[in-house]
C-alpha cells in the first residue's frame, strides 16, 4: 500500500494518526497489518461482487457471509455494524484480526451513519488484545454508489472527532483502491486536514479544575426531562452555585450545538448519566457516555475502581431513570 497523506490528532496520551493510502485492502502487506478491517454492505447482503471489497476477500478465501453467520457481536440495531470473531488462527496472513461490517439502513444514509462504525468499536477497544489500528475503504462509495468525496469527508470528520475525544486507536488507515480516485481524494483529504490545522479560538486547552466551565454535565434522554428537572433542582438546593450543563438550559437555537456539547463534556468536572430505557436506546446518550468514559480513562491518575465498562446494549433493567456518576 502507498501512503498518500497523514493527519495527526494530538491528545493527552500522545498522537493518533489518520492516514490515506492507495492500495488493496484484500491484500494488506505484513508491515501494514491492522487489528480490524471495516467493510460495508447492504443489510444482510454479502454477495461477493466483482468490484466490492467483500468480493475481493471472497477470492482470497475469506467469506464475509460465513463470518456473518458466526458473529462475535451484532450491534446493527443500535449502530449499523457487527464484528467478527478473531480470524488469526484461521487466516494468519490476512493482514487483520477481525472484520467490522458496516450495514447502512434505509432511515440513515451512509454519510450520516458512518460515525456508527466508531461507536460500534467502543465495546471492544479495551479487550484482550486491544484494538489499536483499523483499516477501511471509503465506505459505501463502491457498489452502494455514494459520492466518494462525501463519504471520505464523513469518515474524516467522524474519525478525527473520536480520536480527539480519546478513542484508544493509534492509527486509522483509509484505503482507496481506484488509482483515478486516489489523487482526487488525496486533495480532499489535504483540504480537510488543513481546515483543522489552525487551533480553534475560544476553547481553552487547560481542563484543570480552575479552567472547568461546568461542575456537572447531565447526560439524559429528553423522554426523562421531568425526572432530570427534579434532579437538577435537588442538586442545586444541596449545593448553591453548582455550574450545571444541561442542554435545554444552555444551548441556543441556531448555535453550533455539537461543538458546544463536546466542549462541555471536555470541561466538566463530573458527568452524571441518567439511565433509563430511553437513554439506552439513544445514540446521542450512549455517545455522551462513551465520550465521558474515554475522558475519565485519560485522567492523569484515574481511580482504577471507578473505571466503568462500556454501556451494555441489553434491555434496560430500570423502569424509571437511575443515575450513574463518572468522576
Amino acid at each position: 500500500m502507498r501512503l498518500l497523506a497523514t493527519h495527526s490528532v494530538q491528545r493527552r496520551d500522545g498522537v493518533a494518526s489518520l492516514c490515506l493510502y492507495h492500495g488493496d485492502l484484500a491484500a494488506i502487506p505484513p508491515d501494514e497489518a491492522v487489528d480490524v478491517l471495516v467493510v460495508s454492505a447492504f443489510p444482510d447482503d454479502y454477495v461477493p461482487t466483482s468490484t466490492s471489497l467483500i468480493g475481493a476477500l471472497h477470492r482470497r478465501g475469506i467469506s464475509v457471509a460465513a463470518l456473518a453467520r458466526d458473529k462475535e457481536a451484532d450491534l446493527r440495531a443500535a449502530f449499523s455494524s457487527w464484528i467478527s470473531r478473531d480470524l488469526v488462527a484461521t487466516f494468519p496472513d490476512a493482514g487483520f484480526r477481525r472484520i467490522v461490517c458496516f450495514e447502512s439502513s434505509s432511515h440513515a444514509p451512509p454519510p450520516e451513519a458512518v460515525g456508527d462504525v466508531f461507536r460500534a468499536l467502543m465495546p471492544f477497544l479495551l479487550g484482550d488484545p486491544p484494538i489499536l489500528s483499523i483499516a477501511l475503504p471509503v465506505l459505501a462509495s463502491g457498489h452502494q454508489g455514494f459520492d466518494p468525496e462525501v463519504m471520505l469527508s464523513a469518515i474524516f470528520n467522524a474519525a478525527t472527532h473520536w480520536l480527539a475525544a480519546g478513542l484508544p486507536i493509534r492509527v486509522i488507515k483509509i484505503v482507496v483502491q481506484d488509482a483515478v480516485q486516489a489523487e482526487r481524494l488525496r486533495q480532499t483529504f489535504a483540504r480537510l486536514s488543513s481546515s483543522l490545522a489552525a487551533p480553534q479560538s475560544g476553547v481553552p486547552d487547560d481542563t484543570s479544575s480552575d479552567a472547568r466551565a461546568y461542575d456537572l454535565f447531565v447526560s439524559y434522554s429528553h423522554d426523562d426531562t421531568s425526572e432530570v428537572d427534579g434532579l437538577i433542582s435537588l442538586l442545586r438546593s444541596t449545593k448553591p452555585g453548582l455550574r450545571v450543563f444541561c442542554d435545554k438550559l444552555v444551548l441556543n437555537v441556531g448555535q453550533s450545538w455539537q461543538a458546544e456539547l463536546d466542549h462541555a463534556l471536555e470541561s466538566a468536572a463530573t458527568v452524571v448519566a441518567v439511565y433509563s430505557p430511553a437513554y439506552l436506546r439513544s445514540k446521542m446518550c450512549i455517545e455522551e457516555f462513551n465520550m465521558a468514559r474515554l475522558r475519565h480513562r485519560e485522567k492523569p491518575n484515574p481511580d482504577p475502581q471507578a473505571d466503568l465498562p462500556p454501556v451494555s446494549f441489553a434491555p434496560a433493567l430500570h423502569a424509571k431513570p437511575s443515575v450513574h456518576r463518572l468522576p
